[in-house]
């Protein structure tokens, strides 16, 4: 699994792959909460939307699966939940900790293993630009699935496929499940990334086959607050796509 949950603003570009590992955030963790703490896309757009999707979580097991630093589920604590978050990257957990203390539980896990967690420990399960790094998601939502409660909930979010689509020179089959590699750039310095483009009925077909139902898209606009602090950004990102977001339900 990916270790971070939200994707900085940088510019794209052919990746490298032999200047880092793909993917690695651990090498790159502090740079990358910077870059993400408070900027647009992250702090007024993918997080809000997720936490509006997730709406009352006073009093629920939540579990944030690739909490990165943890900005998510401190936002989730502050609303009452009993939070717990898995990251793959060791120094992601590290600085997580740091920020949520003793209130929310954080183990190390990768998404492409089985979930550490009995059957049903959760109300709701948030995985928050997670999904695109995994070619197959039928073993992670069955997973997931598997640790939810009845009638719980699973909110995810990931890049937009019409824009992973745009992106790829030469223009790849839509239909079929495809790789893309870019670089993040990151206090001047780049970073290879690959993530998997899905067509949106794959993506709707996986929730499904996994077990869930109510299998509802939104595709949200950034907060309005932002408008007056990034106004230039803010119209850009208004008016094109660049996530998408579920919420799925399992059986009463």
């Amino acid at each position: 699994m990916g270790q971070a949950t939200e994707k900085p603003e940088s510019p794209a570009r052919p990746a490298d792959a032999h200047t880092y590992a793909v993917n690695d955030y651990d090498r790159f963790a502090e740079a990358y909460v910077r870059e993400t703490e408070d900027n647009l896309v992250n702090a007024y757009y993918a997080r809000p939307a997720m936490l509006a999707l997730a709406g009352d979580v006073s009093g629920h097991r939540v579990l944030d699966v690739g909490c990165g630093a943890g900005p998510l589920s401190a936002a989730l604590r502050d609303r009452g939940a009993i939070v717990t978050g898995i990251d793959a990257g060791e120094r992601m957990l590290a600085l997580a900790g740091e920020r949520l203390g003793d209130g929310v539980a954080l183990r190390r896990a990768d998404l492409r293993d089985p979930l550490p967690f009995e059957n049903g420990a959760f109300d709701d399960v948030v995985a928050s630009l997670v999904l695109h790094y995994l070619e197959d998601w039928g073993p992670a939502l069955a997973e997931i699935r598997r640790v939810l409660a009845p009638g719980g909930r699973l909110y995810a979010s990931l890049d937009h496929p019409f824009v992973a689509y745009t992106f790829q020179e030469p223009r790849p089959d839509y239909f079929a499940t495809t790789s893309y590699a870019f670089d993040w750039t990151l206090e001047g310095e780049s970073h290879p990334m690959r993530f998997w483009r899905k067509p949106l009925h794959a993506m709707t077909d996986a929730f499904t086959t996994a077990g869930f139902h109510r299998v509802l898209l939104s595709e949200p606009q950034p907060d309005p607050a932002a408008r007056d602090l990034f106004p230039d950004a803010f119209r850009e990102l208004s008016t094109r796509p660049t996530f998408l977001f579920f919420a799925a339900e399992t059986p009463s």
